[in-house]
């Protein structure tokens, strides 16, 4: 049965999550076990949260997004609308942490851009951005900011080719054979734009 923050918004929550008082939960999105949503997060619609997520407070989850189990979101972060963020990928919010000092004052944002794709035990490092509809290979480590449609894989991760928005690599030619859209390289920027 949903449970309901205020009279307007109906999404699911799972029995062992916690969701604490002073979020904002978009309609139709689910919670699922074990997770943990901070006070002062904001969530948009039709996402799905997986078993074992924990998003911390003040961070912005925009509508349509997945983040699957074992992810962890912490301050600083903000997700635009359709992220996707794989099983047990890891966001940092300090450059450079120490256990014995508290650096709360120094988090760095990191913004991930709308349809941008985070695979399997990836590793974000503070501070950067990830462009949209980019995606990221499994395992590996973001070090720098990432260009929309990248594809980036590696530790530290490199570019290594361009994605379409629909979700398939690129050939050389910069022509989606899935969805039939058709890419240039931009000279001056070296980012990729539909034509």
């Amino acid at each position: 049965m949903p449970r309901m923050i205020t009279e307007s918004k109906k999404f699911f929550v799972h029995e062992s999550s916690y969701v604490d008082d002073g979020c904002e939960i978009g309609d139709n999105t689910s919670i699922w076990h074990f997770s943990h949503i901070i006070s002062g997060t904001k969530i948009g619609e039709r996402c799905n949260i997986g078993q074992n997520v924990v998003i911390g407070g003040n961070v912005i989850v925009g509508n349509g997004c997945k983040i699957q189990n074992n992810v962890s979101i912490y301050e600083g972060v903000e997700l635009e609308d359709d992220v996707f963020c794989g099983p047990s990928m890891v966001f940092t919010n300090v450059f450079t942490p120490r256990s014995h000092v508290s650096r709360k004052n120094e988090y760095l944002p990191t913004k991930v851009r709308q349809g941008a794709t985070i695979g399997a035990n990836a590793t974000i490092v503070c501070g950067n951005e990830i462009g949209a509809f980019a995606f990221i290979g499994a395992g590996s480590v973001i070090t720098k900011p990432v260009l929309s449609q990248a594809l980036m894989v590696g530790n530290p991760a490199k570019q290594i080719g361009w994605m379409c928005k629909c979700g398939e690599r690129l050939p050389t030619s910069n022509h989606c054979a899935r969805c039939d859209a058709k890419y240039e390289i931009d000279d001056a920027s070296q980012a990729i734009k539909e034509v």
